[in-house]
């Protein structure tokens, strides 16, 4: 017996020396060769919860080497850090071409005049790199996929977009609903940091399977695998080639990969780019622990020593303070405190929620229920998030407190398909018949039964600014019981002003008939002088006729008298030259 002993500590002993001494030796396989990202084993997703070992005891226990990562050339104790694991595992080719290298420089450009954005980025990722390195070599993927919620929510696993993306990796309800994302009251998967990693390397893996070519696949991932089909179908069918680069996509998947390549190319050389990553370890950073009884968010944080903010964390998928246990949940806590936890959550035998659950089965205001329950409004409304205005509808379920006798655990049934319906608190809507009273239009009847104007108008089929006849019949849908009557005071001071309008409408048009008429007299006095001018250059031109013609009278008479004269003068000197013969 004791020499079986000998034998086998001196077994141990060789090979412990022997794993020591391959710890010693430095990995020989490039970056990007596919033996670093080709699985040598499965492994069990409870390994990446697994605490780190030292070196010489993980390498000496043949169970330690073989619940290492299955993507990992080496084993984990060869590596420092998280960042030298992921470097070690990259496998996807570089988009460096001609065509896709403006994209990638524009991305990295990005990011290295941000250092303060990459900074938050990186320190959020410390939290859950690790385990998403560990399912990602699990399955035999390159590491360079465990980069991708940098692109989709710099790791931020509350991130919400605008299209309904939720989570660290951006699943859309329907698509989390696809690959078994629990979206319920009380819990939402798509922020759930094990559930969601889980269905992302599955949506990607199925998506390599469809393109066979991991650049294709994160395009489909952005993109929808409908979209990129239509645009492969396409160049294929005009002979065109089938990549990246080569397909008609939208700007943003046109960007998504390039954005991927330059986080890659930072983390592979962060002291090129001026980047300074954050020490991240090569072991786990929480533990999953299951849950079996209720219990409250506070409560748990509280007896695993952490604060609510570091809790919600870790655990953002737990929509409410409850934890609901009958769905058996997984919370995650700092790795040092999940013992802690654990021992401190055997301790306490009693009920640990001060919450329960409980179905509505009749439409009610929120006052009317917490008058049934006995609670205060204010803490039904602040604890459902419900707001002001709003009728609770029959079939919801609501968070009360729970009542200290209470032991029991909310049921899986009302768990899985619990709602918080609500509706508008307002009184149905009445049809009535109105008359228009004088000088009525939409706007004025409108004001009176607490109407948009333009429903008014709408309902009657007349214009917003038309004005109305008088006894004319109208249709109006309101929510009041009796129109709310003008008091006598705005009636009279109406009157008042009506009056004033009137006067003033008077004065208008006496001041306009007064312009017209002074305008009118101006004219005919233009008319007058213009025909005294005219009838001035008249006899100012027919005096300058009468001038002209005695003008020519007077030449005429001239040239007649010297003519006259002449003769005589002739007539002379022919009597003197006769008489002088």
């Amino acid at each position: 017996m004791q020499l079986a002993r000998a034998v086998r500590w001196w077994t141990l002993a060789a090979v412990a020396m022997l794993a020591a001494g391959c710890a010693a030796t430095p990995p020989s396989l490039p970056a990007n060769s596919p033996a670093v990202a080709a699985p040598a084993a499965p492994a069990s997703a409870a390994s990446a919860a697994q605490p780190p070992a030292p070196a010489a005891s993980s390498a000496s226990s043949p169970a330690a080497g073989a619940s290492q990562p299955a993507g990992a050339a080496l084993p984990q104790a060869h590596y420092t850090s998280i960042w030298q694991r992921i470097r070690a595992g990259f496998g996807i080719p570089d988009m460096n071409g001609p065509q896709m290298k403006p994209y990638v420089e524009q991305a990295v450009h990005w990011y290295t005049t941000r250092p303060d954005y990459v900074a938050r980025m990186t320190e959020r990722s410390r939290k859950y790199l690790y385990y998403i390195v560990q399912e990602v070599q699990r399955r035999g993927m390159p590491t360079e996929l465990a980069l991708l919620p940098f692109i989709e929510s710099a790791f931020n696993p509350d991130a919400l977009s605008s299209a309904q993306a939720s989570g660290m990796w951006q699943f859309i309800p329907s698509t989390g609903r696809h690959f078994h994302l629990r979206q319920t009251m009380f819990q939402d998967g798509r922020r759930d940091v094990m559930a969601s990693t889980r269905a992302a390397l599955d949506y990607l893996g199925k998506l390599h399977q469809m393109f066979g070519d991991w650049q294709l696949a994160l395009a489909a991932y952005n993109w929808g695998e409908g979209g990129l089909q239509r645009a492969i179908a396409y160049n294929q069918a005009h002979g065109l080639p089938v990549s990246y680069s080569r397909l008609d996509m939208p700007q943003q998947t046109r960007n998504y990969y390039p954005k991927l390549q330059a986080v890659k190319d930072i983390i592979e050389d962060p002291a090129r780019y001026g980047i300074t990553l954050p020490v991240v370890p090569d072991h786990p950073y929480f533990k999953p622990v299951t849950i079996h009884r209720d219990i409250d968010v506070a409560q748990a944080a509280r007896l695993a020593g952490i604060t609510v903010a570091e809790f919600r964390s870790l655990n953002p998928a737990f929509n409410k303070p409850l934890i609901v246990a009958a769905t058996h949940p997984r919370i995650l806590l700092p790795y040092d405190n999940a013992t802690a936890f654990e021992q401190a959550l055997a301790a306490r035998p009693g009920p640990l929620a001060h919450w329960t659950a409980v179905q509505i089965h009749r439409t009610s205001t929120p006052a009317a229920l917490a008058r049934r329950l006995h609670l205060a409004e204010t803490t039904l409304r602040d604890v459902n998030n419900i707001p002001r205005r709003t009728l609770i509808k029959a079939g919801s379920t609501v968070l009360v407190p729970r009542p200290p006798d209470d032991q029991t655990n909310v049921s899986k049934h009302l768990a899985d398909h619990a709602v918080l319906a609500l509706a508008p608190d307002l009184p149905p809507l009445r049809r009535l018949r109105v008359l228009a009273g004088p000088d009525a239009t939409p706007l004025s009847v409108a004001r009176r039964y607490g109407v948009s104007a333009w429903d008014v108008a709408h309902w009657n089929h007349v214009r917003i600014n038309a004005r109305l006849r008088p006894r004319a019949a109208l249709i109006v849908y309101t929510r009041r019981a009796v129109p709310q009557p003008p008091p006598r005071w705005l009636a009279e001071r109406r009157l008042q002003q009506q009056r004033a309008l009137h006067l003033a409408e008077l004065r208008r048009e006496h001041a306009q008939a007064l312009h017209l008429a002074l305008l009118r007299r101006e004219h005919a006095q233009a008319l007058h002088l213009a025909l005294l001018r005219r009838e001035h250059a008249q006899a100012l031109h027919l005096a300058e006729l009468r001038r002209e013609r005695q003008r020519r009278l007077q030449l005429a008479e001239r040239k007649r008298g010297a003519h006259h004269a002449l003769h005589v003068a002739n007539r002379v000197s022919h009597d003197i030259r006769v008489a002088e013969r």
